[in-house]
């Protein structure tokens, strides 16, 4: 902890925490408040909303509890590992002469062999003809820097794996929302996934294989509510401390679970949710969460529970895919070799980072550079992504989160400005996040192009925290994807530097949602209306004024809330 006379930023945005909570109970200490002022805030700048979600953070009705989000439930990323391999010692040249891809690859699995450990690529470049892949857990791939270590990237994933359609049919390449060339993903998972594209029967990318029903029931779970920590099973039989489950739930024919996700009443309960083929396939919803104590009939989780737990979803907690846990990649750029931007949904594949089927992962200290897609988030959960950067001639999404991807943390990120003009037909897309993807967040970002993208399938929960954007990218999503939000969306201290609306101020948009702080925005020629009939039940504070926020980073707040 820092001394007073030299207090962390943590320390700061606690003490600003204690106080907004004590406010909210009505007791404020002296020193507590004297802390507070330290930042040049007195307690009663603390931002109204966050009063109020500071005295029930579990079961806010707007605002979304993702204190706990990222690696390890938030813990700081892993500092020290002990190198086991060099890629060098396995015949790596660093001066981009002959393809590096096997040498690397074969340090990879050399840590894995040996139960985990880090694997060194010293700085200099390295000519990669094939996909890095970490199929292995505790694998930690690190460089000697962002600015030292390049992979040079010269072919992409429909050269090296095969065409990828889409299992919605129609023309377009998954790859233009799938893969990378560093690919997270569990070995096994890896190897079903990629021969079921060899084979054009276009996979589901989850959590429980390539087909939805590819899991094992361990037990029922009784009624509980959004924000419980423990649930009650039937059986504890197969559960265990550490074990990481799947907490699995079915909608009903009335579909009052996707109401449920929306926040409940007469606008989603009038909403026909039939039709919305895109959008029923993305259900059951399927929640990853680590177990952390078991003991007679009752089960404790890392983290609260994101959702009601009802009888009519027929609520289980079942076997999941192996997961990759305790893996990261550090340290180094990764460059594809630089060919135009492909049209809209016709990518070829030359992406960058993918987590798959991955839990308490993370990345740090990583910048793409003219890749189809930044970084993905397909079926991942409990991962950080620090000081990430992507930038290069442009990206068609520079950050995606798809596929029921939930708890992950992206902070201190960056989308540059393009280095060549769009070419024409192409799309540009921002931070995304769909398909019933929860509680993800975007904090500290520095976006000189782009846009806060949701490409439907009704994301809920999840939160966009003090970040400046350059508004000039649009939103996807077709319309059997259903809406465009759930529940509790959050954008908080948003600083739009071209006052551009389009997915920005949302209390117009999202049922039960909070914006905070949000630069003043105008329309332009993508204009949205709300999905829902009726009251939306939203929350607008600040608008027009992001540094009259108070605290100004939502996730920094929450996360001390619970230290």
């Amino acid at each position: 902890m820092a001394s007073v006379g030299n207090i962390s930023r943590r320390g700061l945005l606690g003490s600003a925490v204690a106080v907004a909570a004590a406010a909210a109970t009505g007791v404020i200490s002296a020193g507590t408040a004297r802390a507070a002022t330290r930042g040049g805030h007195a307690p009663g700048g603390v931002t109204p909303l966050w009063r109020e979600f500071a005295a029930t953070p579990f079961t806010h009705a707007q605002v979304p509890f993702i204190g706990r989000a990222g690696y390890r439930g938030g813990s700081d990323l892993p500092r020290h590992h002990d190198v086991v391999a060099n890629v060098l010692h396995y015949g790596a040249e660093p001066d981009g002469s002959a393809d590096a891809a096997p040498a690397i690859n074969r340090a990879i699995a050399a840590a894995g062999e040996r139960g985990g450990g880090t694997v060194l690529i010293p700085a200099g470049t390295y000519r990669i003809d094939d996909i890095i892949r970490i199929g292995h857990s505790n694998v930690v791939v690190r460089g000697a820097g962002s600015g030292r270590t390049k992979l040079y990237a010269t072919k992409n994933l429909t050269e090296l794996i095969g065409v990828y359609g889409s299992r919605y049919g129609g023309d377009k390449s998954s790859w233009s929302w799938a893969g990378g060339l560093i690919w997270l993903c569990p070995e096994d998972r890896w190897t079903s996934l990629t021969g079921a594209i060899k084979a054009k029967a276009w996979p589901f990318e989850g959590w429980t294989g390539n087909k939805r029903d590819e899991w094992q029931t361990l037990t029922t779970v009784a009624p509980a509510r959004r924000g419980d920590r423990s649930v009650t099973v039937e059986s504890t039989k197969q559960l265990k401390r550490g074990g990481i489950v799947l907490l699995r739930l079915a909608d009903d024919a009335d579909h009052t679970l996707l109401e449920h996700m929306a926040g409940g009443g007469p606008g989603p309960e009038a909403y026909y949710w039939d039709d919305k083929t895109k959008l029923t396939s993305y259900v059951p919803y399927e929640w990853p969460v680590r177990i952390t104590a078991v003991h007679g009939h009752k089960v404790t989780l890392e983290r609260p529970l994101p959702l009601d737990v009802r009888p009519e979803w027929d609520p289980r907690l079942t076997t999941l895919a192996t997961p990759l846990t305790g893996s990261g990649v550090e340290g180094l750029t990764l460059e594809a070799v630089e060919t135009p931007q492909s049209q809209h949904l016709l990518d070829k594949g030359y992406n960058g980072v993918a987590f798959q089927c991955a839990y308490d992962c993370w990345a740090d200290d990583i910048t793409v550079r003219h890749v189809d897609n930044g970084f993905g988030l397909i079926g991942a959960s409990a991962c950080t992504l620090r000081r990430t950067r992507v930038e290069g001639r442009g990206s068609h999404h520079p950050y995606y989160c798809r596929e029921g991807s939930h708890d992950n943390l992206i902070e201190d990120f960056t989308i540059a400005q393009r280095t060549v003009p769009a070419p024409a037909g192409t799309q540009l897309h921002g931070i995304n996040v769909e398909g019933l993807s929860s509680y993800n967040v975007w904090s500290r970002g520095e976006m000189e192009m782009g846009t806060f993208d949701s490409h439907r399938g009704m994301p809920f929960a999840n939160v966009r925290t003090d970040i400046t954007v350059n508004n000039n990218g649009r939103h996807g999503g077709d319309a059997s994807a259903g809406p465009l939000f759930g529940a509790r969306f959050t954008h908080w201290n948003i600083r739009v530097t071209n006052g551009r609306a389009g997915l920005m101020r949302i209390d117009g948009l999202a049922p039960y949602s909070a914006t905070v702080g949000v630069s003043e925005v105008t329309e332009f020629d993508q204009i949205d209306v709300p999905d829902f009939t009726g009251d939306l039940h939203t929350r607008l504070e600040a608008y027009g004024a992001p540094e009259a926020v108070w605290p100004p980073n939502l996730h920094d707040a929450q996360r001390a809330l619970v230290r």
